[in-house]
């Protein structure tokens, strides 16, 4: 067993699984501590690097491409800080990090982990159900549906739509973006209806704006993580972009639901539309550009 104990946290390695315990210390960053442990199957590393610093080094753990649901979802934009994939070291504990690093590196090589992409996910997400309360509103995810409470300092085009809903067969992807303090950050629920949307995250009822809190709206990553962990992988996706024979060729066309719920749907949204332009929440600009999307994902 190859361990080093931090005050960030801890990382065990028994030759077949890095396990990452974050620290209990209140400088470890609150998106750390909630996603907790992660264990890190061999097959899903494609290297670790200590990079030295002369007061603190760092330990990270690079993982294969597409192993991960928490990387697919946050794109690597998690800030420093809240990556559970890095560990800063004591400069008196750099020679127990080397050690550790190595026995990952020996494994790697014993093992031939291939580098390339991974065709699916090798780490679990976060468990669900999972609810997160952010500056936007609270979402929440049970496995099967995401659902959106808006908060009282939400836009009133959102508030008037009420609790937004979401099944996940309707999902196509999730779209996140890190609130920096200086810089507003998002997560979008994109469906086959809002693929096109370019309504901007205070207005999409589809996301969440992510202004307040950074500590807080940081968490969003977990329901990301959650959902894009429960979506096709990556990898069948782009399968999805050839042709039987294995030329290249634009993706199959998805199921067309049936004529009349179709029709419903439409009907649906046009009303929902139409109602907050009649009651001053939408613009002209808003409403014949918010209409006109609907309209082309029908």
């Amino acid at each position: 067993m190859a361990e080093i104990i931090q005050r960030d946290g801890t990382w065990a390695f028994d030759g077949s699984t890095v396990r990452i315990t974050p620290g209990l210390h209140r400088s470890v960053p609150l998106f750390r501590q909630t996603y907790g442990e992660i264990a890190v199957p061999l097959e899903a590393v494609s290297g670790v690097v200590l990079e030295p610093d002369r007061r603190r080094g760092r330990l990270r753990l690079r993982l294969r491409e597409g192993a991960d649901p928490l990387l697919q979802a946050t794109g690597g934009r998690l800030p420093d800080a809240a990556d559970p994939y890095r560990l800063a070291v004591d400069v008196d504990r750099t020679g127990i990090a080397e050690y550790v690093a190595e026995e990952i590196r020996r494994a790697l090589l014993l093992d031939q982990v291939p580098k390339e992409p991974a065709k699916a996910y090798l780490l679990p997400g976060p468990p669900v159900p999972v609810s997160v309360r952010s500056s936007d509103g609270t979402v929440s995810f049970d496995g099967t549906r995401v659902r959106i409470d808006w908060a009282d300092t939400s836009e009133r085009v959102k508030r008037a739509t009420g609790p937004r809903i979401i099944d996940l067969r309707d999902l196509v992807r999730v779209e996140w973006l890190p609130n920096l303090g200086h810089e507003d950050g998002s997560v979008r629920f994109v469906t086959r209806e809002t693929v096109f949307s370019k309504l901007p995250p205070e207005k999409d009822p589809y996301a969440l704006d992510l202004w307040g809190s950074v500590r807080r709206d940081l968490l969003t990553a977990l329901v990301a993580t959650a959902v894009t962990a429960r979506l096709p992988h990556p990898s069948a996706r782009t399968a999805a972009d050839h042709h039987e024979d294995g030329a290249p060729g634009p993706r199959p066309a998805p199921a067309v639901p049936p004529a009349a719920d179709h029709h419903d749907v439409l009907l649906r949204r046009l009303r929902e539309l139409g109602e907050l332009y009649r009651d001053g929440v939408l613009t002209d600009e808003e409403f014949a550009r918010t209409k006109a999307v609907v309209l082309r994902g029908f």
